[in-house]
C-alpha cells in the first residue's frame, strides 16, 4: 500500500486533530538502537524516540527477551490479582524516587498518572483548588487539561478543578525575559505570594509543574526555581507534584529526576514514557500517608501489566546498568555546545537551550517573533536530511531534539550536522 492511500484511509476513519508531522506523512515500521525505518523502507536517525519514549533505544535485546518470556507465560490478569513484576519495579521505583515512605500507583499513560496525582492532591487537601504553571502541558484529558497552561492543547473551558497559573516557562519572552537567576526567582514567589494573598487563598491542594517543559519547548527556570517556591507552598501545607513524564530517569543528564536541579523532594512525582520503552506504562508516587489517603477502593484494569512492568523491569536494568544518565550527560552537553556555538549568529534561531539530552532550539522570524511555519520547514528539512525531530512550544516553534539516551558520540554528531544543515537550508530561503 502507498503513503498516499494509507493517509487517505486514516483521514476517513481518524479524528481532524490527530496530528501527522510533515507534508508527506511517514510509517516506521523498523527499528534498531537510535535509527528506523519507513515502510518506504528509508532509514533515518531517530532523536524525537515516540516523543521522548523510546529511551534506551529501539529493540534493546533484554527488553525485548522480557517481553517474549513473559508474554509466552501471561500477558494480563489486572490489580485484581497479586503480579510479582509489578511489585518488583515499584519496589525498585519507590527506592529511586527520593520521596521517603514511597508507594507507587502504576497506570498506562502519563494523562492517566496525572490525572491520579491530582485527585490524591485534591483527596488529602479536600480542596479542588490547584495551582500550576504558565505555558505547561500535562496531559489530554479533562482533568489534566484544566492545569495545562497550554492554549493550544486546552480546546475546553469546562474543567472540574479551580485553577490559577504562577510565573514560568519562557525566558525569552514574557515578564521573565531578560531577568538573572537571582530576579527570575524572586519575581516568582512574589507573584505566588501575591496570588495566594489576593485570589484563592491558602486552601489549595497542590501545584504541579514539570521542571522543565515538554510540549512547552523545552523551557526550563533556573535551578532553585521550585525550592523558592515551594518554600512558600510548605507554609501553607500545599503539595508539590514533580511531573517527570519526561525529565525522569535521568534524561537531564545531570540528575536522574528534574526535581533534583531544585534541591526539593516533592510530596508525589509522576512518570511515565521511557520507563515502558514504548509499552504502556505510567504511573505515581507519593508518600504513604498521601497514596492511601483515597476514599474507598480502586483497580487499575491495564496498569502496571505483567507484560508491561515486565518490560520495564529489564528497562530500567539496562538503563542503570549502561549508565545512561552519563551517557546522556556527556553527549547532551557535546550537542548544546555546538549547537549553540554555531547557531549562534543564525538570523532564524532566538535561543538554543535545555539539558542532557532535552535540547530545545527557538525558531524565529527577523523580528525574533516566533516563527512556527520556520520550525515546521526545519522538521520537513531535516527529514529529508535523514533525521526524525520534534516540535513544541506555545507558539509551535521549537524544534524539540530528544534522542535515545543511548545514542553515541558519533550519532549525535551525525544528528547535530543535520539540524544546523536543516537551518541553515530554511534560513536562505526565509
Amino acid at each position: 500500500m502507498d503513503q498516499e492511500e494509507m493517509l487517505a484511509r486514516h483521514r476517513r476513519v481518524l479524528p481532524k486533530w490527530l496530528a501527522l508531522y510533515y507534508s508527506d506523512p511517514i510509517e516506521l515500521v523498523s527499528g534498531h538502537g537510535c535509527r528506523v525505518r519507513d515502510s518506504a523502507g528509508r532509514e533515518y536517525l531517530d532523536f524525537f524516540g515516540g516523543i521522548l519514549t523510546t529511551m534506551t533505544g529501539h529493540s534493546v535485546p533484554e527488553v525485548v527477551d522480557a517481553l517474549r518470556q513473559q508474554a509466552a507465560k501471561l500477558i494480563h490478569s489486572s490489580t485484581l490479582y497479586l503480579i510479582t513484576p509489578m511489585i518488583e519495579l515499584a519496589e525498585e521505583i519507590s527506592r529511586l524516587s527520593g520521596i521517603p515512605d514511597a508507594k507507587v500507583f502504576f497506570t498506562t499513560s502519563g494523562t492517566e498518572a496525572n490525572d491520579t496525582a491530582l485527585l490524591l492532591a485534591s483527596c488529602f487537601r479536600n480542596s479542588n483548588n490547584v495551582f500550576a504553571v504558565r505555558g505547561s502541558y500535562h496531559g489530554r484529558s479533562l482533568l489534566s487539561m484544566s492545569v495545562t497552561g497550554n492554549p493550544g492543547y486546552s480546546p475546553s473551558s469546562f474543567y472540574p478543578l479551580n485553577v490559577s497559573y504562577i510565573l514560568g516557562g519562557s525566558r525569552l519572552r514574557g515578564p521573565l525575559a531578560g531577568l538573572s537567576d537571582e530576579e527570575y526567582c524572586t519575581r516568582g514567589v512574589e507573584d505566588l505570594r501575591d496570588l495566594i494573598s489576593n485570589g484563592v487563598g491558602g486552601k489549595v491542594a497542590a501545584l504541579i509543574a514539570e521542571p522543565i517543559q515538554g510540549v512547552g519547548g523545552f523551557n526550563l527556570p533556573p535551578d532553585g526555581y521550585f525550592g523558592t517556591i515551594k518554600d512558600v507552598l510548605d507554609e501553607y501545607g500545599i503539595l508539590f507534584i514533580s511531573d517527570e513524564v519526561q525529565t525522569g530517569w535521568g534524561r537531564t543528564g545531570e540528575h536522574f529526576w528534574g526535581y533534583q536541579a531544585h534541591q526539593i523532594v516533592p510530596d508525589i512525582l509522576t512518570f511515565a514514557k521511557g520507563i515502558g520503552n514504548g509499552l504502556a506504562l505510567a504511573g505515581v508516587v507519593a508518600r504513604a500517608e498521601i497514596m492511601d489517603s483515597l476514599p474507598g477502593s480502586s483497580i487499575s484494569t491495564f496498569g502496571g501489566s505483567p507484560l508491561a512492568t515486565s518490560a520495564g523491569i529489564a528497562n530500567l536494568r539496562y538503563l542503570l546498568d549502561n549508565d545512561l544518565q552519563g551517557n546522556a550527560l556527556r553527549v547532551g552537553a557535546r550537542m548544546m555546545s555546538r549547537l549553540q556555538e554555531e547557531l549562534a549568529g543564525s538570523t532564524l534561531v532566538g535561543e538554543v537551550r535545555g539539558k542532557g539530552l532535552m535540547i530545545g532550539v527557538e525558531i524565529v522570524d527577523s523580528r525574533q517573533s516566533p516563527y512556527a511555519l520556520g520550525a515546521s520547514m526545519v522538521l520537513e528539512e531535516a527529514r529529508s536530511l535523514g533525521l526524525l525531530i520534534g516540535k513544541g512550544g506555545v507558539e509551535g516553534n521549537v524544534l524539540r531534539i530528544s534522542p535515545p539516551l543511548s545514542v553515541t558520540a558519533g550519532e549525535a554528531d551525525e544528528g547535530t550536522s543535520i539540524v544546523l544543515e536543516a537551518i541553515r537550508r530554511v534560513a536562505a530561503k526565509s
